[in-house]
């Protein structure tokens, strides 16, 4: 190991997940996540690779995401492929693929054999588009599945004046492996119970669309009640905002040309940020009647350009002091890159790690993305040079298990989590895993998660996050309600908390407390920062995070760069935040995906006999492992992936184009797919020189092309030819997945809740060969507070007292 780095990891030697043997054979980044996710937690990887390595070994995160793993080379394509992975299966618990159905069945691998063959086996596939339904036979690229499914369009204002752009931040991939590693570890757990293991599908449309917090519910709203409240963009045509929300989130360069995200949300959070900005006498005049909500564009304008000038009356430097005196105002600086790792919070909790690689030299590179109070669970080792891997096993076998069940219960039937968090970058973690059968009681406030109101129409924006849970309203700074909390805490597997620094010590659920009330707790914290340090008391937000992780800048590496007038400001300024804090696609969803992959390797630990009793995760820390091709940090490193072509895509060959109707994305990258474009292409223009021509002049032959026929034309004719391309769609993607008939049964599930009656939802994210998930509604607050009571020992008459004097609500 090189010498130390800032803030790098302290190591805790504890392997939750030991013993648990890992096939890996996919070629593609969201098995790298899943499998390096599965590594890093204790499991013995071994990558399967075909003669000359996996694509991903060409990759800048390559020595990340490859580390803790071994590597065996296979040709799956000979005579003897299948021999030598059925031996190498013939030990294993798990095996990931990121094959399409119809490669895997060109390698001659069919899945249902490998179970019948190895009925313990786990497998879990990872596919753009699920293997059923009417995309499944589309190629598997990210772009593709962004672009066919509304999120270019999404992300639209990353471009001035709007259009559909290209996402460089791999979301889907990076939430597609973490549903792998859900349905992977709960498969396990079941596993305990039948001694048979089963098929998980995970994919990246379901991915993406689990990080969006509540557009789903909004478009729902809007197609059952279209006159039930009018939809104003967030942005005018011209750039300009007109909601109080982007008032809040304001992005902003100082004096001195740094950007920074501020995060003002709360009501007292965005007076500090007035009074600091020395506004709110300005706020007496009648000019700005109904502040925030204003009157008009023009008045938006205004204010929005006042506000931009008061940040840019300061440098960076005196800001930053600014924020250390007054704790009810922070921004964080725009960062990017490796310059992520230098964030004072990752310093502090030891976010990164060095690890000397025998080919690259030292790699500084996130570390585990789990914590304990003793730091990351590994220092682990480099990845694998190929075929450097000894033989066999190691010597920790998977634990045996009697059997006796038959898979039709949801996996986690028997796993009580109580949740003690708001809005939705933790509390959707235990809505996904109450899909799989997690029993989830929800302590909110007497006044209920802000999130419920964050929409018009009441309850839409929490109606996602509250799905599967039971609601208890209990005031905790009560000694009463600290009391229902401990004595539900006696019989619970999991707490789930989210709140800032000392805030669960000073309402008498910290860790220490409620493990000395039931040894045996998964204590999970998963704030937007850390549990203590310098930004541990901090509120945090999508956007700030977005910032901070170096998600805004990847998607958009040129908008915060541009700071020498007012008007240039006012240019970059909505494509800089519509980077981070796009509804559809933020930094939220990712960290609540990893929370659930946290909790349910805590669990495996447990069942294994090696517990992780408190476990730590960050919004913040999330976002480097999401971005690990862009923060490691090592000698003649290889350049990450950049936007090109104005924010269209990374090359001539993997980008958005203009149709003579609509978009297009074209995604053939890969050698293997140059000759099948120059023949699909054959009557429209000669590219037999293509390979000669620069990428920009490659950009302009194929430009002149696309422009001759509508975008459904080329989905088609180039999807016929094995060439990856899509129409993409130009409206809300929770509208398309709700509207579209095919995509409505493969995609959703009828559910029922309170507000909604019978609807549609999003059908959980991985599916199960044998266990059963389930798909149930959202809830009230404080719904089930009088039957969670009545159940825990409370009679109707201390329940009528508390509700008197306002200790709890019931719904």
């Amino acid at each position: 190991m090189s010498a130390a780095f800032p803030g790098e990891a302290r190591v805790d030697t504890t392997a939750p997940l030991a013993g648990i043997r890992v096939v890996d054979l996919s070629t593609a980044l969201p098995g790298a996540y899943c499998t390096q996710f599965l590594a890093d937690s204790g499991a013995d990887v071994l990558m399967v690779e075909a003669p000359g390595g996996s694509p991903l070994r060409s990759l800048r995160g390559w020595p990340a995401l490859g580390r803790g793993k071994r590597s065996r080379v296979v040709d799956l394509k000979s005579q003897s492929g299948a021999a030598e992975l059925d031996e190498v299966l013939r030990d294993a618990d798990v095996m990931v693929t990121t094959y399409s159905p119809a490669a895997l069945a060109a390698l001659g691998i069919d899945s249902q054999v490998l179970s019948a063959r190895h009925p313990r086996l786990v497998i879990a596939h990872i596919t753009g588009w699920g293997r059923s339904g009417p995309w499944r036979d589309f190629k598997g690229y990210e772009g593709l599945v962004l672009a066919k499914a509304g999120l270019s369009q999404a992300v639209r204002r990353m471009a001035n004046p709007p259009r559909p752009s290209y996402v460089t931040v791999p979301y889907a991939s990076f939430a597609a492996g973490h549903i792998a590693v859900h349905g992977i570890l709960a498969a396990l757990h079941e596993r305990d119970r039948s001694g048979l293991g089963q098929i998980v599908d995970a994919d990246l449309v379901r991915g993406v669309h689990a990080i969006d917090a509540w557009n789903w519910f909004g478009e729902m709203v809007g197609i059952r009640w279209p006159e039930a409240y009018q939809t104003v963009e967030a942005w005018t045509e011209q750039g300009t905002p007109q909601s109080p929300m982007l008032l809040a989130l304001l992005a902003a360069p100082t004096k001195d040309g740094h950007w920074l995200q501020f995060a003002q949300v709360s009501p007292h959070l965005f007076a500090a940020m007035l009074t600091e900005f020395g506004m709110m006498e300005l706020l007496a005049d009648p000019k700005w009647k109904g502040f925030p909500a204003l009157e008009s564009p023009e008045l938006y304008r205004e204010f929005w350009s006042i506000l931009l000038s008061k940040v840019g009356e300061r440098t960076l430097a005196e800001w930053q002091q600014c924020f250390d005196d007054n704790p009810n105002l922070c921004a964080e600086l725009f960062r990017s890159g490796p310059q992520v790792f230098d964030h004072p919070q990752l310093i502090h909790d030891g976010r990164s790690i060095v690890v000397d690689d025998p080919d690259v030299g030292p790699v500084r590179q996130p570390s585990t993305l789990i914590h304990t109070p003793n730091g990351a669970l590994r220092h682990p080792s480099p990845a694998p040079r190929l075929g450097d891997g000894p033989d066999g096993w190691s010597a920790d076998a998977s634990a045996a298990s009697s059997g006796g069940g038959d898979g039709s219960t949801p996996p986690l039937t028997g796993v009580t989590i109580l949740e003690f968090g708001e809005m939705f970058a933790a509390p959707y973690a235990s809505s996904v895993l109450a899909d799989l059968g997690a029993r989830v009681i929800k302590f909110e406030n007497v006044n209920g998660d802000n999130i419920r109101n964050l929409l018009q129409f009441p309850e839409a924006a929490g109606a996602k996050v509250m799905q599967g849970k039971e609601s208890i309203q209990v005031d905790l700074h009560t000694e009463e309600g600290q009391a229902v909390a401990h004595r539900l805490v006696a019989s619970a597997d999991v707490v789930l908390q989210s709140m800032r620094a000392g805030a669960a010590e000073r309402l008498g659920i910290g860790a220490e407390r409620l493990q000395a009330i039931n040894p045996e707790l998964i204590y999970v914290s998963a704030p937007g920062y850390g549990v203590d340090g310098p930004y541990g008391g901090r509120p945090s937000y999508a956007p700030s995070i977005g910032a901070a992780g170096g998600v805004a800048l990847t998607n958009t590496p040129d908008a915060a760069c541009a700071t020498s007038c007012l008007d240039e400001v006012m240019y970059h300024a909505p494509r800089v935040t519509s980077a981070g804090t796009a509804p559809e696609l933020q930094s939220d969803g990712l960290a609540a995906l990893a929370v659930a992959s946290a909790i349910l390797t805590a669990l495996i630990g447990r069942d294994r006999g090696r517990p992780i009793n408190d476990v730590r995760t960050s919004m913040l820390a999330t976002a480097t492992h999401v971005l690990t091709d862009w923060v490691v940090d090592y000698p003649d490193a290889p350049a990450a992936p950049t936007p090109v072509h104005s924010g269209r895509g990374l090359s001539a060959l993997y980008r958005i184009y203009d149709a003579s109707e609509g978009h297009i994305f074209l995604a053939a990258p890969q050698p293997k797919e140059w000759d099948p474009l120059v023949e699909a292409l054959r009557d429209y223009t000669d590219l037999t020189d293509g390979r000669s021509l620069t990428d920009d002049d490659l950009a302009g032959r194929l430009e002149a092309v696309f422009s001759k026929e509508p975008a459904g034309f080329w989905e088609k004719r180039l999807s016929a030819a094995g060439v990856g391309c899509v129409q993409l769609y130009e409206g809300a993607p929770a509208r398309l997945i709700q509207t579209d008939p095919q995509l409505t049964a493969e995609y959703t599930v009828p559910a029922v809740s309170p507000v909604f009656d019978e609807h549609l939802r999003f059908s959980p994210l991985v599916g199960m060969s044998r266990s059963a998930t389930r798909a149930p509604g959202g809830c009230l607050a404080g719904q089930h507070t009088a039957a969670v009571l009545r159940e825990f020992g409370y009679d109707d008459a201390t329940i009528a007292k508390w509700k008197d004097a306002g200790v709890i609500h019931c719904g």
